[in-house]
């Protein structure tokens, strides 16, 4: 029995699948999109995650994620609501361990820099870069550059595209242009997404004591589990009772998820991915969820996020990044001889900067910009 014999006909198949944008023989034991998976995890950029922050910097802590740690968590969700819904697992999981790979040093804040830096040369985007990695950058093969994935991984790769950039870009942003959407595998990979940093987000905060339970029961969601926890195990505390709720948390909006997303995609009846893509956004969470959800981001990014202890590792990540990225400009020599480009051509000399400075992880970028500027680096 074919592992995708199970799958809805509305789910992305394989075998059945856009293609490759370079031709090959397929695989004896491997689907497409497990050899996507596979591909994806013996690739630098993967490795690299280990060491790229997710909120806390890589040194801050050894138990606090970082973006490697979280595409595996995105990855364990997405796979379990893929499995509920009938969806191609393998493409959640190609999907979920690949949409960080463009993600620069720093977090956002990096990104943000970096787009910043980048105004007058095409900007930067870090989703556009995850597809630039696998697409580009990866050098594994003889045949071609990149990791030549399945049209469906690296159109869930991009998740968000500028309509500028989505012109240039052919098949795989035409659906921004056109206002259609992506497989049924994608849409869920983008909402597994969010749960795992909403709940794995409230970990490590609690766990830095940059914000409490005391605040957290401000948030009516999370007090709601709160609650229920202190009900199940009366007197239960401390990292037991963190994780009794983040596990009810992260159960909850799961199933708010399968239950709302089965009932749409009953109502639309899809056919097949083409009446997907036609149709409006098929996986949700419920109006009620939603809210919910949303006011947890809201009190993450007020309390957490904006917490005057993060504002300082952002100021001195910012300036690390715009340092960095106009020492090189300045000065093309200082780079390494594979990201110097040809004189006059400004444009991709500072597109290759930002490949640069995007590949970095944490402690490289600290570590490169004191080799630039310290006098004690010679």
């Amino acid at each position: 029995m074919s592992p995708e014999e199970y799958l809805a006909p509305y789910a992305a198949h394989s075998e059945g699948g856009i293609g490759r944008r370079h031709a090959e023989t397929a695989h004896a034991s491997r689907s497409q999109f497990q050899r996507d998976r596979d591909r994806i995890i013996h690739s630098s950029a993967f490795r690299r995650l280990e060491y790229k922050t997710q909120v806390f910097l890589n040194h801050e802590g050894d138990l606090f994620r970082t973006r490697l740690t979280h595409s595996l968590e995105v990855a364990q969700i997405g796979r379990s609501l893929a499995r509920n819904l009938r969806l191609n697992e393998d493409l959640v999981e190609a999907i979920s361990l690949a949409h960080d790979l463009g993600h620069t040093p720093f977090g956002h804040v990096g990104q943000d820099v970096l787009n910043e830096c980048m105004r007058d040369y095409g900007g930067f985007e870090h989703n556009l870069q995850s597809l630039r990695v696998v697409d580009e950058l990866e050098e594994h093969y003889g045949a071609y550059d990149g990791l030549n994935l399945m049209f469906e991984t690296r159109e869930g790769i991009l998740k968000h595209c500028s309509l500028n950039n989505a012109r240039l870009l052919g098949p795989v942003a035409q659906r921004f242009l056109d206002r259609t959407q992506p497989s049924l595998e994608a849409q869920l990979t983008n909402l597994a997404d969010e749960i795992a940093y909403n709940s794995h987000d409230i970990d490590d905060g609690l766990r830095s004591g940059l914000i409490s339970i005391e605040q957290l029961e401000q948030v009516d969601f999370f007090a709601r589990l709160w609650r229920d926890v202190q009900q199940a195990f009366p007197g239960l505390s401390g990292r037991r009772a963190i994780y009794e709720t983040l596990r009810r948390l992260i159960t909850a909006l799961a199933d708010d998820l399968i239950a709302t997303s089965g009932s749409r995609i009953a109502d639309a009846a899809p056919k097949n991915i083409e009446d997907v893509r036609k149709a409006p956004p098929l996986i949700r969470f419920s109006d009620g969820m939603r809210k919910d959800a949303t006011e947890l981001k809201r009190f993450l990014h007020a309390n957490l996020y904006r917490h005057y202890k993060v504002n300082r590792m952002r100021v001195k990540a910012s300036r690390i990044v715009r340092e960095l990225f106009d020492a090189f400009m300045n000065d093309p020599v200082l780079l390494p001889p594979d990201y110097q480009d040809k004189p006059g051509d400004v444009h991709k000399q500072a597109r290759k900067i930002a490949d640069y400075i995007a590949g970095m992880t944490d402690r490289y970028a600290i570590r490169e910009h004191r080799r630039l500027f310290s006098l004690d680096e010679l």
